[in-house]
């Protein structure tokens, strides 16, 4: 028996980078109690049972169940939402352009690359139902990406970036994505995509010497480093890197000043299972060494540290004693007097969408980084298109709220409508000095110029592997 339909937030998958354990009780409650919503609405709307768990009304009863099971106070939806397509238009409306600093996409001629073998394996593990028959890449490629990121969301500006591996091991090559940012310029207005241009300053002195031919050449708005990913270094025996070591971290720092542009992109958290890496040169302890020592760098911690944990969830930050996922990053930069306004910022692509249904975490991972950086300092990201269209996302998030009594117990401060749009797009309109131009206010793409771009980037990607 097939499973029944269920809006997407309530789907289990992996990113390129981490792998989900198995649903919890409370996730199989939830699930079962929102297909059951799903059947009985459906047809009472005119709807297929799967047009109507990808609805935004959909959105509103995952939203409802997730909130129910937590107590409530973390998604506040209107009951007519999960029927009322105004009602649910007005549960999820925001201020502001979406700027998503975190984009993914394939090219299918390069999934033989063993980088691939373990991306495949991850969607295939957490996703059965969709790749039953085996991954399809071009499901997940430059077509789909577009099709997703800006015909089905509100994403105004995507950053589009890679996995890790050098270009014979990866995905996408750092000529790809630039080739990709390029054909929407033509299609969709200069300005609509950002990129990275991906470094690993461990795998030799080519990679630092590269640099400035790759900044010259394909214009990247930030350089996106994996200090998880390499072998080991006198920093990091078991595998991997830091940004503050001497050996790697500094000098590529340096080169960073030296070139432009000041904007580092560092994975952090989230560190495992992935060939060739290391969980412990994941952890954001280096962020604030870092950044200390480099004041004139940005720093985005991609996942700010978080590490889902499938039988504990993050709490309040403790001031005292061994630290886990976010607290890592806490610490780090309490000690080195890294504050709001600095020159760090969290980064929340897939980190919102893994503990979204765990509207407890949530509370506390985005209470304690409003407190260490600051609304002004945190980047809405996506994952996406591993999950699809970025749009629940979206619309979860503007519906989110850190609870009262959360505000009066652990000193977080609200998460007002106005922080929201901040973090959705402003902040990152900020760190990437994005085109007044490309924040257009309309909520989706025009069809036409997403379709003819959609068949250019695949030639695009062909012509620059």
């Amino acid at each position: 028996m097939a499973p029944r339909p269920v809006p997407p937030l309530l789907v289990p998958r992996a990113t390129d980078e981490y792998a989900l354990g198995p649903p919890s009780a409370a996730d199989r409650r939830i699930r079962a109690q929102v297909a059951d919503a799903v059947a009985q609405r459906a047809p009472h709307l005119g709807l297929s049972a799967t047009d109507y768990a990808y609805d935004r009304r959909g959105t509103a009863a995952a939203l409802a169940a997730l909130d129910a099971e937590a107590g409530g106070g973390f998604f506040p939806i209107d009951p007519e939402a999960e029927s009322d397509p105004e009602a649910a238009a007005a549960a999820f409306v925001g201020d502001g352009p979406v700027v998503d600093v975190q984009t993914h996409l394939v090219d299918p001629s390069r999934w033989a690359a063993p980088s691939a073998a373990a991306l495949a394996g991850f969607l295939a593990m957490v996703d059965p139902q969709r790749w039953a028959g085996g991954v399809d890449p071009t499901a997940i490629d430059a077509a789909a990406w577009v099709s997703l990121v800006f015909g089905t969301s509100e994403t105004a500006v995507a950053l589009l970036t890679s996995t890790p591996g050098p270009a014979d091991d990866n995905v996408l090559t750092n000529p790809q994505i630039a080739a990709a940012r390029q054909v929407v310029d033509r299609y969709g207005g200069t300005g609509r995509v950002l990129t990275h241009t991906i470094v690993h300053p461990n795998l030799g002195p080519g990679e630092l010497e590269a640099m400035e031919r790759w900044r010259d050449d394909l214009s990247p708005s930030g350089w996106k480093c994996y200090t998880l990913y390499g072998p080991p270094t006198a920093a990091s025996p078991t595998g991997g890197w830091f940004l503050d070591d001497e050996e790697v971290g500094l000098p590529f720092l340096e080169r960073v000043r030296q070139l432009g542009p000041p904007v580092v992109a560092a994975h952090k958290g989230l560190g495992g299972p992935v060939p060739g890496a290391s969980v412990a040169a994941a952890s954001p302890r280096d962020i604030g060494p870092a950044a200390r020592a480099f004041p004139d760098v940005t720093f985005v911690v991609y996942h700010s540290g978080y590490e889902r944990d499938p039988d504990a969830e993050e709490g309040p930050y403790p001031a005292e004693g061994p630290v886990e996922g976010v607290d890592r990053l806490v610490r780090s930069l309490a000690e080195a007097g890294i504050g709001p306004g600095g020159n760090v910022y969290a980064e929340l692509g897939s980190t919102w969408y893994l503990m979204l249904r765990r509207p407890a975490e949530a509370a506390h991972v985005l209470g304690k980084l409003l407190v260490a950086v600051g609304p002004e300092r945190i980047l809405w990201g996506t994952d996406s298109i591993w999950y699809g269209s970025p749009q629940p996302l979206i619309d979860a998030f503007r519906a989110f709220e850190i609870p009262p009594s959360y505000q009066d117990r652990f000193g977080y401060p609200p998460l007002t409508a106005a922080a929201k749009a901040t973090i959705l797009g402003i902040n990152a309109a900020g760190v990437y000095r994005v085109d007044p131009a490309a924040l257009r206010p309309e909520p989706r793409a025009d069809p036409a110029w997403v379709g003819t771009a959609s068949v250019e980037l695949r030639r695009a990607l062909a012509g620059a592997r």
